[in-house]
């Protein structure tokens, strides 16, 4: 098995890249996705029946539904330094330590080690955390190595962005690497950052 992972500043994208890499034979229990809330986007009335089950104990791995993607599936929670995310699969229960179904806190390490533990190297895993927390969507499957090449392009055909290129840009602002004790970006904040991109 390997882990493949795509940075998304678009949720539809993302959303787009889970419904492709489901119909190329990717369990949805392999796929995570996680996004950034501040804006409120996603509404706690928009939460589905699998995320009350998820909330209720059926586990946030197992939320996973819906035919295109993960949509149907998704629940509202926050991971420390990210702030408020929709998420929904098994990165999202190890980066907020859901135990049983239930949110406990903080895992060990957060989301960088739940990144980590399960194969994706350290220092992207600091990139993909701080674009989660600047407004991005991240999507995040474990795939049979015979299909990681072909999950990888579809993260790449669907305007995933370019880790190294994002990372030189969040260094560029003084940026050394994902603080889970950092003030969280406001709606505000997101969309400064938004328009600082468009430019």
């Amino acid at each position: 098995m390997k882990t493949v992972t795509g940075l998304f500043d678009n949720y539809d994208d993302a959303n787009d890249a889970v419904g492709e890499l489901v119909a190329t034979g990717v369990p949805r229990d392999d796929i995570s996705i996680v996004a950034n809330n501040a804006t409120g986007w996603h509404k706690e009335d928009d939460e589905t029946e699998a995320a009350g089950d998820a909330a209720t104990g059926a586990g946030v791995g197992a939320v996973i539904g819906g035919a295109g993607g993960l949509a149907t599936g998704l629940g509202l929670m926050a991971i420390p330094g990210v702030g408020p995310v929709v998420a929904a699969g098994w990165l999202a229960a190890a980066a907020v330590g859901a135990v049983g179904g239930a949110v406990v806190g903080g895992a060990a390490g957060g989301i960088i080690g739940a990144m980590t533990n399960a194969g994706v190297p350290e220092n992207d895993a600091h990139v993909y955390a701080e674009g989660v927390r600047r407004g991005g969507t991240m999507v995040t499957a474990k795939v049979d190595d015979r299909l990681a090449p072909n999950a990888e392009q579809i993260l790449k055909q669907y305007n995933s962005v370019d880790v190294a290129g994002r990372r030189s840009e969040y260094e560029a602002g003084g940026w050394t690497g994902f603080d889970p004790n950092a003030d969280v970006y406001t709606g505000d904040d997101l969309q400064q950052v938004r328009r600082g991109r468009d430019l």
